[in-house]
């Protein structure tokens, strides 16, 4: 029995931004601090079944504002900080959180949000 492919348009979404929103948004140091936290609150110490560098790797596909959302409540404020982050890592959950809510606000003022 044959099936019929769907026609399923893709859209490429690209990582960065166009000027100047990637750069108001916070640009390159940004898409590490989230990507880092994320792959931080993901992968706990005891182990994952995905390796650190790999989800580390997929958040860092994304643009700004869909990688500010990995770490928002869909209030758009940060997600709590996970029970297994301790010291340098918990600052930088906390730091992470309060960049991506500054991303997600002035992303929808800036009308980026995609």
């Amino acid at each position: 029995m044959t099936y019929a492919r769907p026609a399923a348009p893709a859209k490429f979404l690209p990582r960065k931004l166009t000027e100047p929103y990637e750069t108001l948004l916070g640009g390159e140091p940004a898409h590490h601090l989230i990507a880092t936290a994320h792959a931080d609150r993901v992968c706990p110490p005891s182990g994952h079944t995905i390796s650190w560098g790999d989800v580390y790797a997929s958040a860092n596909l994304y643009p700004l504002p869909w990688k500010a959302a990995l770490l928002l409540e869909p209030d758009g404020t940060a997600s709590p900080i996970a029970d297994h982050l301790s010291g340098a890592a918990r600052d930088l959950a906390v730091e992470a959180g309060r960049c991506a809510e500054r991303i997600w606000c002035d992303a929808q003022r800036l009308g980026v949000n995609l």
